[in-house]
C-alpha cells in the first residue's frame, strides 16, 4: 500500500476501518467498473484485537462465508409456558469474529494499489468545492465523495421529547466446561425465562461444541447495569438452568448498541454518505447490523459503478418497517417486560421464514398483516396513540 499525502486527490474517502468502512472498501474492490478509483481509508486503530463478533441469519451465500466461525441450522426460543426449537429450513444462523473479518479485508486490499491507508483521527469532515475535505491528525485530504462510519454522538443529538432512546446492552462470556452440556446444533436465540424487572431481559447462547459456548446476558432498556449484575445472571443461568458448576472463562464480550428511532440521515450534504450505525444500519428494534451493512455497501457500489454517484435513496428503507420499529421501541420504553410476550407470540404463531423475512424488512403487505395479527393489539394500539401525539410513551 502506498503512503498518502495531502496533495493527492481521491475518488472515495472512507472514514473508519470497522465493519461498515471495511465492508464498503471490500465491495469497491470486487467491482471491476471501479478498479481505477482511488480510495483512502482513515482509521485510528490497528484493528489487531478480536473486539467483537457479528451474528446474522442468511438464506443465500455471502462474500464473507469463508470466514464464518460457526453456523447453525436450528434456534431455540424459550419463555415461561412456551419453548420451541425451530429448524431454520433454508436459512443458516452464522457468526463471524471481528479479528477474522479485519484480517480478511485488510489482506484482500493489501496489494491493491487503488487503496491507501492512513492511521489517523479525523477532526473535521465537510463538503467543499464539489467534493469533501477532511482534516486529520495526519494532515488534510480531499476526495470526491466521503463515506463516514464514525459512531453518531446521540448524547448531543438527543431529543427525548420526540424520539425513543434505548440500548441493546450485554456482557458475554465464552466458556469451556468440563462436561458435555451444550447442544452445538442449536442457538439459544432468546431465553426469557429469567426475571424481567420491568425490562426486556434474556439469555443468548452460541454453542460452538458440546463444551464450549458464548453466553450473553442481554437487555433492551435505557441504561446499562453494573457489570456484576450481568455476570450474576450468567452464573445463575450456568448453575441453575444448565447445572454447570465448573467451567473456565476463555474470553469476554461487552457491548451497548443504540436502538433508537431518532432520524439518522443517510447523507450529510451532497458528498458525504453515512455508513453503519451513523447511517441507521443497526436495526432499531433488534440491534442487528451486519447484514444490513453488507446490503447498504452493495447498494452504494452498484450505483457508483452505474452512474458515478451514490444513489439518491442511499438505503432503500421502507417507511412501514420504520413505523414497526418505532412501535416496538415505544413498548420497550413504556413497558419493557411486555416485550417477552410479544416475542413469544411472534415465535409461537409464525413460521421462522416469515419472522426472518419480516426482520429483514422483506415481507409483503399481506405478511406484515399476518405478523401484526399474530401479536396482542393492546400494547401496539397504545404506542400508535403515542406516535400520533408525537411523543414517546413513558411508564
Amino acid at each position: 500500500m502506498s503512503n498518502a499525502n495531502s496533495l493527492i486527490e481521491y475518488d472515495y474517502l472512507i472514514v473508519g476501518g470497522g465493519a461498515a468502512g471495511l465492508s464498503l472498501a471490500y465491495h469497491v474492490a470486487q467491482e471491476p467498473r471501479l478498479a481505477l478509483k482511488k480510495v483512502l481509508i482513515i482509521e485510528p486503530e490497528a484493528k489487531t484485537q478480536n473486539d467483537r463478533t457479528w451474528s446474522f441469519w442468511a438464506d443465500e451465500p455471502s462474500m464473507f462465508d469463508g470466514i464464518v466461525a460457526h453456523e447453525w441450522r436450528k434456534i431455540a426460543f424459550r419463555s415461561p409456558g412456551f419453548e420451541r426449537v425451530l429448524d431454520l429450513g433454508r436459512y443458516r444462523y452464522k457468526t463471524i469474529n471481528g479479528l477474522d473479518y479485519y484480517r480478511f479485508v485488510q489482506q484482500a486490499l493489501a496489494n491493491n494499489p487503488q487503496f491507501t491507508w492512513v492511521r489517523a483521527t479525523v477532526t473535521s469532515l465537510e463538503n467543499a468545492n464539489g467534493g469533501v475535505r477532511v482534516r486529520s491528525s495526519k494532515g488534510d485530504f480531499r476526495a470526491r465523495y466521503a463515506f463516514d462510519s464514525r459512531p453518531p454522538d446521540l448524547a448531543q443529538l438527543k431529543q427525548p421529547e420526540k424520539h425513543r432512546y434505548l440500548l441493546q446492552h450485554f456482557v458475554g462470556w465464552e466458556i469451556e466446561a468440563d462436561t458435555d452440556v451444550f447442544d452445538p446444533t442449536t442457538v439459544e436465540f432468546m431465553d426469557f425465562r429469567g426475571a424481567q424487572q420491568h425490562e426486556a431481559r434474556f439469555i443468548y447462547v452460541l454453542p460452538f461444541s458440546n463444551r464450549k459456548a458464548l453466553i450473553e446476558y442481554t437487555l433492551f432498556s435505557e441504561n446499562v447495569l453494573p457489570k456484576a449484575e450481568y455476570e450474576a445472571a450468567i452464573r445463575e443461568y450456568l448453575g441453575n438452568t444448565l447445572g454447570l458448576k465448573t467451567y473456565r472463562i476463555i474470553a469476554e464480550e461487552v457491548g451497548a448498541i443504540p436502538m433508537t428511532d431518532h432520524p439518522l440521515p443517510a447523507h450529510n450534504g451532497a458528498h458525504i454518505i453515512n455508513l453503519g450505525t451513523r447511517g441507521g444500519r443497526a436495526k432499531p428494534s433488534t440491534g442487528y447490523a451486519f447484514k444490513r451493512i453488507q446490503q447498504h455497501s452493495a447498494r452504494l457500489v452498484a450505483a457508483l459503478a452505474k452512474t458515478g454517484r451514490p444513489p439518491a435513496d442511499a438505503t432503500g428503507d421502507k417507511w412501514q418497517f420504520q413505523l414497526f420499529d418505532t412501535l416496538l421501541l415505544d413498548i420497550m420504553q413504556r413497558r419493557g417486560e411486555t416485550t417477552r410476550d410479544i416475542f413469544r407470540q411472534l415465535f409461537e404463531r409464525n413460521p421462522i421464514e416469515r419472522i426472518f423475512r419480516f426482520l429483514d424488512e422483506q415481507t409483503s403487505w399481506a405478511d406484515n398483516l399476518r405478523v401484526m395479527n399474530s401479536v396482542s393489539a393492546g400494547p401496539f394500539m397504545r404506542s400508535i396513540g403515542q406516535v400520533l401525539r408525537g411523543r414517546p410513551g413513558r411508564r
